[in-house]
């Protein structure tokens, strides 16, 4: 397989057949993100992506999913993202799944008919990366749109049928508007009502905007007892009968796996534990990216 730059995937993608069609992000301005600030975002040429099918179609048959990398794959037009996943379903029958990640300016140029193409032709997740439903911090992070137009977004993949996952980051507001991020995302995703749910925690690349901010002391870094007040204070504005969710990336303090809202007593429960110091942390050395 031909792959360029930094490959970035969802946990929840780790036995997919990676399949990257773009390179970099086609926003690549949040202030809080580094994976692409090297890579200029393009198309990757069709005889390479063609190659990299010829080849999962040799070696990749017992792999049943697709991702397609990188950042924000449904910029591409509709030709050619109806091109490359009607290659999927000829090259690789098996493939039951098709995910990407998805922005909301992209699903926003989308009209409803043009989702429902490409879940017909074996689309079944997007990504969204939302960080958080703070106004007030979408725009300083420069995210490239407010809560409203992200929860347009999020509403519009899931009237298309497709599995919405949307993305938090914990201390993306920093120890000012920590509590006020937490409780407007868990306003904004109760609205929004995806299937999965997965938290996040800020850590700092030494090549982005905010890691210079912290530098130069216009960003307090909230500590981890303030991560898990966040975390605490977001799954409490969680208003929903239905939803996965998930603190298990290896950036967090306190994995947590759970169905909303079947299991929020235990897990406020267990957060509070954190909170007063019963329940073990996972060590700084063992966080990651």
């Amino acid at each position: 397989m031909h792959y360029e730059g930094n490959i970035i995937r969802p946990p929840s993608e780790a036995d997919s057949i990676i399949l990257q069609v773009t390179v970099g992000c086609s926003h690549n301005r949040c202030t809080f993100c580094g994976a692409y600030k090297d890579e200029k975002f393009r198309i990757k040429d069709k005889s390479i992506v063609d190659a990299d099918l010829d080849f999962a179609a040799r070696y990749c048959r017992r792999q049943k999913r697709v991702f397609l990398a990188d950042g924000d794959v449904l910029v591409l037009s509709q030709a050619r993202l109806l091109e490359i996943f009607s290659r999927i379903r000829s090259k690789l029958p098996w493939v039951n799944r098709i995910s990407l990640y998805a922005n909301a300016k992209s699903i926003r140029q989308k009209t409803s008919s043009q989702l429902a193409e490409l879940k017909e032709l074996g689309l079944d997740r997007v990504y969204l990366g939302l960080e958080t439903g703070h106004d007030p911090t979408l725009l300083l992070i420069k995210k490239g749109a407010d809560a409203e137009a992200l929860l347009l977004a999020g509403q519009k993949v899931r009237e298309a049928g497709l599995f919405l996952s949307v993305t938090v980051l914990l201390g993306i507001a920093g120890v000012e508007c920590s509590l006020a991020h937490a409780e407007a995302t868990g306003r904004l995703l109760t609205a929004m009502a995806p299937n999965q749910i997965a938290a996040l925690t800020l850590m700092l690349m030494p090549n982005t905007i905010l890691y210079q901010d912290k530098r130069a002391g216009r960003f307090s870094m909230v500590d981890p007892q303030g991560m898990l007040r966040e975390l605490y204070c977001l799954v409490d504005n969680i208003m929903l009968d239905r939803v996965m969710f998930q603190s298990n990336h290896a950036s967090n303090y306190l994995p947590i796996n759970c169905r909303l809202s079947r299991d929020k007593q235990d897990v406020l429960a267990l957060i509070g534990s954190a909170i007063k110091g019963d329940v073990q942390l996972k060590p700084e050395r063992m966080r990651a990216l």
